[in-house]
């Protein structure tokens, strides 16, 4: 394997279909797709970044959109696998600003077959970074001991881990996201976690600062709180806490930004930025793709992100 990448992402892939309007009025729904760890992925490989992709894609008639689509975005998909099952499915509306109808489709889906099996060590130790969340392991038992064995792998060859629990009470329990993270935190370098719903749920600590903290004690190095409350970003790193506003409040749609904001800041630690700078480039990311509709066609591209850093930062 020649090819040397600055993130490899676990996860899955979910078709989307979206509308501007009702669900019982849309006459029209826009096919593109989706997926936390595949969000991610593509945010920092729209960036720059080399980015290889590890899942598992349904043998249904949205196969071949989907593989020629990450082929066009330039990612590798050498280690994404065929399975029976089929590609799992969300639709999403957003007839008004503060209006949102989601529905998933996403049991018996051909990612829930990741496994041990699927996590190639020689292609893990050609990264970076490598990156996954809680949506991931919540796919299946098989699923969450591929992260874990993936995690574990990357550890050994002093490869960077980051991961976000992505906590979502459709998908896992308070009590599951836990053991998913208990399961996983000793072999964490860099977490993001969403202060509504991770804190609340997997932590049980309600202040920014103590829980930077509580992780740090933990051995996770960086750490990331997304604060909707606050409107901004508390970073925790090389023993400094520090918080960064909001790009923009303005926002039309909010599905995965904080996964599009995970593959911006990972792309920037791996150019040359501290996490203090990462944040406030992944931060113009998120920005921009939430003021579009879709989790994955409305990441914006590198020229634009990084003209308004520079524009920003000097």
């Amino acid at each position: 394997m020649e090819q040397k990448f600055d993130i490899i992402a676990i996860g899955e892939s979910l078709v989307e279909l979206s509308t501007n309007s009702e669900m019982s009025t849309a006459a029209c729904l826009y096919k593109y797709y989706g997926g936390d760890a595949l969000t991610t992925a593509i945010a920092a490989l729209r960036m720059g970044s080399k980015v290889g992709f590890i899942s598992r894609i349904g043998n249904d008639p949205f196969k071949n959109y989907l593989l020629e689509s990450w082929k066009a975005e330039g990612m590798d998909i050498s280690q994404v696998k065929e399975a029976d099952e089929p590609n799992g499915l969300y639709v999403i509306a957003r007839p008004a600003l503060n209006e949102k109808e989601i529905v998933h489709y996403r049991k018996k889906i051909a990612p829930s077959k990741l496994s041990i099996d699927d996590i190639n060590p020689d292609y893990i130790k050609n990264s970076d970074v490598i990156y996954a969340s809680g949506v991931t392991q919540s796919l299946s038992p098989s699923a969450s001991e591929a992260v874990e064995y993936a995690f574990k792998s990357a550890k050994e060859n002093g490869i960077l881990t980051a991961y976000d629990p992505n906590f979502y009470s459709a998908l896992t329990t308070p009590d599951e996201a836990k053991e998913a993270f208990s399961r996983i935190c000793e072999y964490v370098d860099c977490i993001f976690m969403n202060t509504k719903h991770d804190l609340a749920n997997i932590l049980d600590i309600d202040s920014p600062e103590n829980t930077i903290k509580k992780l740090w004690d933990l051995g996770i190095q960086t750490v990331v709180l997304k604060s909707i409350d606050k409107y901004g970003y508390f970073t925790g790193s090389n023993g400094k806490i520090m918080f960064t506003d909001f790009y923009s409040k303005d926002y039309v749609d909010t599905t995965c930004s904080g996964d599009a904001f995970n593959g911006g800041f990972l792309h920037a630690v791996t150019h040359g930025f501290t996490p203090f700078e990462a944040v406030k480039f992944a931060s113009i990311l998120a920005g921009l793709q939430a003021q579009k509709v879709g989790a994955i066609k409305s990441i914006p591209y590198k020229e634009e992100v990084y003209s308004i850093y520079r524009s920003n930062n000097g």
